[in-house]
């Protein structure tokens, strides 16, 4: 019979065989053989429930620079913040992700991230976020690290953002108020001003604040007397009444600036001039993608939300075919609805449109998410019934195997490469077979002094074979309806 180890030769075992940080929750029986090498890559990371539910720090995300010089003039003009992450559900992996792209948006923002933390639970807690311990353990990190501002990585309701700053003694901001602040910083356009302006007043509406002065009531407006009859209105409720004021104002502007480009919308839809639409996550390349098919010439940044006013611009297809090509806003998991509702007028120019380009990043860690938050935007603005493209881009810096995935999985799927130019042949000879064709195809015999239907030809349809005759321009074209009427007295009679 073969003896058996003894339990403490067990248990140092097992504490030299696991990393640093893990635990077994028991000894294997005596009568089980046990690997870690086989049986730990199976049964996964196993946490004792205290590890479980305390604050996971998340290594990699401080942004400090080491240079002297550089951390003294960043420490003047950067704020410095704390990440805050609640992981409901999905992988341990996911939620690293969700608050790396939190950092990376807290950058974009002009801010120096210190610290990162994670709290494993079944949902947010309904008076601090994080639940009041763990308040008080982000209050030991605050300290700790000298950051002025916490990030939650999440939409904070009022409560939430005034009982945890109670404890922290900080600003907390969460991942809506940081979004819509870097695009208050990116909007450059009339239209998107205005348009972040709407978002934010629809953000800080519920979530204004008074004490003092601000709680005490106007005098009353009665005739005569003292001025005291009625309680009046509070500071506070003035504030209020003068952003929605001011919100509807925005709105009426929004609502003109949206007419213009119907108006362009229709003199395109006018002269058959097919239509695409580049939509895809935040940093995907849609501007580079942009700039390499059309020239455009729009800022590219290696930057989250670096463009947001819309781009139109002419393009042509390997067979001659005109069609514009629209740069739409990035999108973002978990983008706030207030900034949904009030770039929906930018955004129809994806719905409006007969073909989008989904561009996704596939050298980003999880691009199937990118894609699947893209699709709930587009979801949204009811376009779902738009033929769609999925441009993986980046293809140069993106793992084989990733590529190889994206393919296999999305059916209509293409890699290219917009800073190399890879792919992007075969991707405009995709664009060339699937943007709509015209319906009739007609021959006829244009005489020289009606150049202008021939010109029309060329623009609104398909020219399939052209002669010049001694009559006129004999075009064998396919075209839409409307032009085919007016060729139609042009075409040759057939012989009896």
């Amino acid at each position: 019979m073969t003896s058996s180890s003894s339990p403490s030769q067990d248990t140092k075992r097992l504490a030299h065989a696991y990393p640093e940080g893990l635990r077994a929750d028991a000894l294997m029986e005596e009568d089980v053989a046990w690997s870690y090498e086989i049986d730990g890559e199976r049964d996964g990371e196993q946490f004792d429930r205290s590890e479980r539910a305390a604050l996971r720090r998340v290594a990699g995300l401080s942004t400090e620079l080491e240079d002297v010089t550089e951390v003294e003039y960043r420490q003047l003009r950067l704020e410095r913040v704390v990440l805050v992450g609640v992981w409901t559900t999905g992988t341990a992996q996911d939620a690293d992700n969700s608050l790396a792209e939190l950092a990376a948006l807290a950058e974009t923002a002009g801010a120096l991230v210190l610290d990162g933390v994670i709290q494993r639970r079944d949902k947010p807690d309904a008076a601090t976020y994080i639940g009041s311990g763990k308040a008080q353990e982000l209050r030991d990190i605050v300290l700790e690290t000298g950051a002025d501002t916490v990030i939650c990585d999440g939409e904070l309701s009022p409560g939430q953002l005034i009982q945890l700053e109670d404890v922290v003694k900080v600003k907390v901001i969460d991942r809506t108020a940081l979004i819509l602040d870097i695009f208050a910083q990116h909007a450059k356009s009339r239209e998107g001003k205005a348009q972040v302006a709407l978002a934010q007043m629809q953000y800080m509406l519920p979530r204004l604040r008074g004490w003092g002065q601000s709680l005490s009531r106007q005098m009353g407006g009665g005739r005569g007397g003292l001025a005291t009859r009625g309680p009046g209105e509070t500071k506070i409720e003035t504030d209020r009444r003068r952003i929605r004021e001011k919100m509807a104002k925005m709105r009426r502007e929004i609502a003109e600036m949206k007419t213009g480009r119907e108006i362009k919308r229709q003199e395109r839809r006018r002269n058959k001039v097919p239509s695409v639409a580049i939509a895809g996550y935040t940093n995907a390349g849609k501007s580079s993608l942009l700039n390499r098919l059309t020239g455009a010439g729009v800022l590219v940044e290696n930057a989250l939300f670096a463009t947001l006013d819309p781009t139109v611009r002419r393009a042509e297809t390997p067979s001659g075919r005109l069609y514009t090509l629209a740069d739409t806003v990035g999108f973002v998991r978990h983008l706030p609805h207030h900034l949904v509702e009030a770039f929906r007028s930018t955004m129809e120019e994806v719905g409006d449109s007969d073909l989008i380009l989904h561009v996704v990043d596939g050298s980003h860690p999880a691009p199937e998410e990118q894609l699947a938050a893209v699709r709930e935007v587009i979801r949204d603005v009811g376009a779902t019934d738009v033929p769609e493209i999925v441009v993986i881009n980046k293809a140069d810096a993106a793992d084989p195997l990733v590529l190889q995935r994206l393919l296999r999985v999305e059916k209509r799927s293409i890699a290219v490469s917009a800073r190399t130019g890879q792919g992007l042949d075969e991707l405009l000879a995709l664009i060339d077979n699937d943007l709509p064709r015209p319906s009739v195809e007609i021959e006829a015999l244009v005489p020289y002094t009606h150049g202008k239907l021939v010109a029309r030809a060329h623009t609104e349809g398909e020219v399939i074979s052209e002669e010049h005759t001694a009559e006129g321009t004999l075009l064998k074209v396919r075209v839409h309806e409307e032009l085919a009427a007016d060729l139609a007295p042009y075409a040759p009679v057939s012989a009896a």
